[in-house]
């Protein structure tokens, strides 16, 4: 869920007059908690692309990579992606001794109904919700979430902006793979546990971004929160409120001659 936020700055926003498609590759450095609740986090180095299309039904851009399936002045309706960093339960002291946690790709339908638009910024309400897939030679089901938001997008003196906060919500089995004891791996410090479904805490996230002719830069902060979740008394609930954060530079080195307006 972490690397969304990546995602969202790595496709850049749509300009009066624009190629239909951009493609570049960087470089960006994360910090990451290695996983809501956790008090420990690791630091990441990673390649990055960067990706621009703007088609009639697919689209790459600040938003997302995506199919839109509807699409009205106020309304569209499309497909969300997101992802998780792997951690190895070796190196993280609550989960010593249990099986590792697997990176996951996330995969869903969105609903955005737009609130309310000026000339340079809009509110909309997002509704996504994704199935998690386990990244492995054997991928596996990890359950169901929904995390419908307020996100503001605003454009101010060639900069992009964003922020986005709103609620978690997971299935048994979704908060069950990052939250469960199970009897086998119980210790006199680590009891056993099973997460019931629902409310999974709060986050809020900010980022920003700027073209600067052929190169491009972002940079995001996530603050969240696992308080009063429904399982907030796991043993592997070691901090409430976990921060991440990261940059990215891209140099954007390939562009099509064809030409699109602007939708926005």
């Amino acid at each position: 869920m972490f690397i969304a936020a990546l995602f969202s700055l790595t496709w850049p926003s749509a300009r009066a007059d624009q190629p239909l498609w951009e493609a570049g590759a960087g470089i960006s450095v994360l910090r990451l908690p290695d996983y809501r609740g956790s008090d420990q986090s690791r630091t990441w180095v990673l390649p990055i692309p960067y990706i621009a299309y703007h088609g009639d039904i697919l689209k790459a851009d600040r938003e997302g990579a995506r199919a839109v399936l509807l699409d009205t002045e106020r309304v569209d309706f499309d497909v969300s992606v997101a992802a998780t960093a792997p951690t190895r339960s070796d190196d993280n002291i609550a989960r010593q001794g249990m099986p590792d946690l697997a990176a996951t790709f996330e995969m869903g339908p969105n609903l955005n109904a737009t609130l309310a638009r000026g000339s340079w910024w809009k509110l909309q309400l997002r509704v996504p919700v994704r199935a998690a897939l386990t990244i492995e030679s054997h991928p596996q089901m990890v359950g169901w979430l929904a995390s419908p938001n307020l996100n503001l997008d605003t454009k101010i003196n060639g900069w992009n902006a964003s922020l986005l906060g709103g609620p978690l919500f997971g299935s048994r089995s979704f908060n069950g793979y990052y939250f469960d004891v199970a009897p086998e791996f119980a210790t006199p410090t680590r009891p056993a546990y099973r997460a019931p479904s629902g409310f999974g805490g709060w986050r809020l996230i900010a980022s920003t971004s700027r073209r600067l002719g052929s190169w491009w830069m972002g940079a995001f902060a996530t603050a969240d929160t696992v308080s009063g979740a429904v399982y907030d008394n796991s043993p592997l609930v070691r901090k409430h409120g976990t921060l991440a954060f990261g940059f990215a530079l891209s140099y954007v080195f390939a562009a099509s001659e064809q030409r699109v307006p602007d939708e926005n």
